[in-house]
């Protein structure tokens, strides 16, 4: 018998997948640099860029190698910057080293993350090939004026093309990134967008609201007089992408994100339950036995790390008990599922903030679980949990 194809927003799955084990490779090649990216990224020109793809390829494996057997893998991800400026066989090689280091479960997840003027038909069956099924294209926009605002490459043609040459190939699930909120760009526009890429029969659709981060080209024009993005004008695409995804026959099962059932992200569906993971890479951050580590950001530390056989670490922190669990319910309150009642959710909903937000229909408590019924305010929730740590030291673990 077949089993039953789950909805990415059950509750039982939210709790699965906070136990499977995940592996996360971050590329940090891109062809320019976006102006709002503040990630571990490398441009041409930039310290280390000119070692060349092959060598970051041998590295990886390398740092794979120090890694401590674990697994086996539930998922494995590769995002970036961009993925796709590594051959379909170098993406084969990673993958093959952590396939051998740490097993992977049957039926595992193999992500990638994908420019769209960088796929081929020949590209996505060497992807194939390699062991990906999965696929998110970074689209961001079908409005070419928002793509240029926004210093994409691609252009809105090129992406539904890659999108449909994917379903072709047979990978298993296809989707796309969105990013809303750009200034110059009106609701109308967001929303034939939004109307142009569920047309395209998605199995995935993730959308995120422009952000303004420190350090960025795009905080330094805003900072310079440029137009920043207006929160009113997000929180209206917001709602219309909610609306129009659950109309084609996509489920919403975390803020950002809508899936057809049994095509949710395992890897993300592990990280927001808490589930440990390992990850490789300039600027890669993970998280296993307890303890949360980040690797150097600059590409030229870390090929000369790696090639003097040191783990290449920017840094650590250990969680304690009290700590993970705060962390955990914060990630956790981002699913559609909610989180399971435990001490720190009954804490929240009897302190004065988590009353206010439970009688304005913001937070529903249920027998067993508490989930965010407003999604818009998810973060007020966030700043509730982390306000009641504040001032009671016993949740958050300062007084042991």
């Amino acid at each position: 018998m077949t089993p039953p194809v789950v909805r990415p927003d059950d509750p039982l799955l939210a709790d699965e997948a906070a136990r499977w084990a995940s592996a996360y490779v971050h590329v940090p090649f891109c062809a320019r640099r976006c102006p709002y990216c503040d990630f571990a990224v490398v441009v041409d020109g930039e310290p280390g860029a000119d070692a060349g793809t092959d060598a970051y390829v041998e590295a990886v494996v390398a740092e794979i190698a120090m890694e401590r057997p674990w697994g086996p893998l539930h998922a494995i991800a590769f995002g970036g910057g961009t993925p796709s400026r590594l051959s379909a066989v170098a993406l084969g090689r990673i993958v093959g080293a952590l396939r051998r280091r740490f097993g992977v479960v049957d039926g595992v997840e193999v992500a990638i993350e994908v420019n769209p003027e960088d796929w081929t038909d020949r590209f996505a069956a060497e992807l194939l090939d390699a062991g990906f099924d999965r696929v998110s294209f970074g689209v961001q926009s079908f409005d070419a004026h928002t793509l240029a605002w926004l210093g994409r490459v691609h252009d809105p043609h090129q992406a539904e093309a890659a999108v449909v040459s994917a379903r072709h190939a047979g990978f298993r699930s296809v989707g796309i990134d969105l990013i809303y909120g750009t200034p110059g760009e009106d609701l109308d526009r967001w929303v034939t967008t939004v109307r142009r890429a569920l047309a395209l029969d998605l199995d995935h659709l993730s959308a995120y609201a422009l952000t303004v981060e420190r350090g960025t080209a795009l905080s330094r024009s805003i900072l310079a007089g440029a137009p920043a993005p207006d929160p009113d004008q997000q929180a209206d695409a917001y709602e219309a992408i909610g609306e129009l995804a659950v109309a084609a026959g996509l489920v919403r099962y975390e803020v950002s994100n809508w899936a057809r059932p049994g095509h949710h992200s395992r890897y993300n569906l592990a990280t927001w339950g808490g589930a440990e993971f390992v990850a490789f890479g300039a600027g890669a951050h993970d998280h296993r036995d307890g303890v949360r580590a980040r690797n150097v950001r600059r590409l030229d530390v870390y090929l000369d790390r790696v090639a003097s056989g040191v783990r290449p670490r920017a840094g650590s922190e250990r969680l304690d008990r009290a700590a993970a669990d705060v962390e955990r319910l914060v990630l956790g309150l981002r699913r559609v599922a909610g989180v399971r009642r435990d001490d720190l959710v009954e804490r929240l909903v009897v302190d004065p903030a988590g009353r206010r937000l439970v009688a304005a229909g913001v937070l529903r408590v249920g027998p067993d679980r508490l989930v965010v019924e407003r999604p818009l305010v998810t973060d007020e929730v966030s700043r509730a949990v982390l306000a009641l740590v504040d001032r009671d030291p016993s949740v958050s673990g300062d007084d042991c």
